[in-house]
């Protein structure tokens, strides 16, 4: 697959996987009911947590620029068998996230947007359509893509902007905005609010953590396609970190927009959309409406990067021979020079966990927690592989972390662990489930893939031969820049 993504194309990935968009009107509801108002204040302390990650995974990413991120930097550094697992767990993750991100256009946004009752019903068929979307064009064309993608990342921006400083503007204005409400807990009892909680509660604050820890993930998916990025060791961690921050900024200033002005309209707190509510009540009608479509746009975004993702990661482990149905998957069509058979897999694996999910009355909330789950089982073995092999990791070839490395590997490992305590609360039952049954299912696959290789012929290619290949890409990608066209 030829080298075609710029700085800003690499940024567009990640910063359209994350979305804010999506995850605070995926998860807001459920902040609101669970931590009150005052819950949005874990937003910074989350966004500084996943900051410090994504800081190593751009100094990872700068080492090993291959498609399959964690997958081929676990395989490389610590071995073939716990390479697997970690992309066994980011193929569980990816799978799951697309059916979130897109029922959430159909369950939160489309009801407020068009004025109808939402049913479970009509959010399977809505979500359904949208993942279809989003594969074909993901199979069709991955320039194609990108250019949705980065159009659709501009409109994210400009439209998260407007909406926030329309939101403050208007709603001060009109006197709708009450920021004593920042700091209220509104029906969640204000005594032991920062308590940890117990064996298998969390507290109300921690609960809160989800806003942040759900909607700011999926910046590593720039890492995912370094194969076709130029210049990758140079440009990916630099798009993660830049991704983090601006929507790290960018959400806070949302969040306290739209909580100030939620103080002073009525039903927010029983709305199922509490975000496009307030919204509506605030900016009225016709602009709230013209916003909403702008935000649909976002989320759409969101999930083709995801669809893209899961595809490439998809298609490199199969170019390993260590996916189910490799011989398939590993093929790139040469009419459209994309992983055709990738895509058409991913969604039909998304297809299966919709319909799975839909039939549940809370579909929402689970889907959201599990994708919250796996992206920080992945990110906390990331980590624990980083400082267990930092000293006899490859020279970078462009990002790295210097004096900071200890500092920010004490934050990150901090910060995800605290994060994986509140999954102890008996609320996670049914993604804690999804996980442990993706798990039994890759557990059987491997056992058998062992079986047959043995673990000699799971073996990947070493450092050197990693440096060898990226060197002979990079000198192509020289030539073909200075060939005649």
């Amino acid at each position: 697959m030829p080298r075609e993504l710029g700085w800003y194309a690499s940024f567009s990935v990640a910063f359209g996987f994350v979305s804010i968009a999506t995850g605070i009107f995926t998860t807001y509801g459920a902040v609101l009911a669970t931590s009150g108002p005052r819950g949005i204040w874990a937003w910074p302390i989350a966004v500084v947590g996943q900051l410090t990650v994504a800081l190593v995974f751009g100094a990872l990413a700068a080492r090993i620029p291959i498609s399959g991120y964690s997958y081929q930097w676990v395989s490389r550094i610590v071995g073939p068998v716990w390479g697997w697992i970690m992309g066994w767990i980011s193929f569980a993750f990816l799978g799951v996230v697309v059916v979130a991100v897109d029922y959430t256009i159909a369950s939160t946004i489309l009801p407020e947007l068009f004025r109808y009752v939402g049913t479970t019903q009509n959010a399977w068929a809505i979500t359904a359509v949208v993942v279809l979307l989003q594969a074909v064009l993901v199979a069709l064309s991955t320039r194609s893509t990108h250019k949705v993608n980065s159009v659709a990342v501009t409109v994210q921006l400009i439209g998260m902007i407007a909406l926030t400083v329309l939101l403050f503007a208007v709603g001060a204005f009109t006197g709708k905005l009450d920021f004593g409400n920042l700091f209220d807990t509104a029906s969640v009892p204000a005594d032991g609010y920062y308590a940890l909680g117990g064996a298998t509660e969390a507290g109300p604050f921690a609960l809160a953590f989800l806003l942040g820890a759900f909607t700011i993930v999926g910046f590593e998916s720039a890492a995912n396609l370094a194969e076709e990025t130029r210049e990758p060791a140079r440009v990916i961690p630099k798009a993660m970190v830049r991704a983090v921050i601006s929507l790290g900024v960018l959400g806070f200033l949302f969040l306290v927009a739209i909580t100030a002005a939620a103080g002073k309209v009525a039903g927010v707190g029983t709305s199922e959309t509490p975000v496009a509510t307030v919204i509506t009540a605030v900016l009225g009608s016709v602009v709230g409406k013209v916003l909403l479509v702008l935000v649909v746009i976002s989320i759409f975004s969101c999930g083709l990067v995801i669809t893209l993702s899961g595809t490439r990661l998809v298609y490199a482990m199969s170019r390993d021979e260590r996916f189910p149905g490799w011989r398939l998957l590993r093929r790139v069509d040469r009419r459209t020079a994309t992983p055709l058979n990738a895509s058409v897999f991913m969604l039909l694996v998304a297809q299966a966990i919709l319909a799975l999910f839909s039939r549940s009355t809370d579909a929402l909330f689970e889907l959201f927690s599990a994708a919250t789950l796996l992206p920080a089982l992945i990110y906390a073995g990331t980590i624990a592989m980083y400082i267990a092999k930092r000293k006899s990791l490859p020279p970078t070839r462009g990002f790295a972390l210097g004096r900071w490395e200890v500092p920010v590997l004490v934050v990150a490992s901090v910060w995800l662990a605290y994060e994986l305590l509140i999954f102890r609360d008996a609320s996670f039952r049914a993604p804690w489930t999804y996980v442990l049954v993706l798990f039994a299912i890759g557990a059987v696959y491997f056992a058998g893939l062992l079986r047959r290789r043995g673990r000699q012929g799971l073996t990947m290619p070493d450092m050197a031969d990693v440096d060898r290949t990226l060197d002979a890409a990079d000198a192509a990608d020289v030539t073909a820049e200075g060939s005649p066209r």
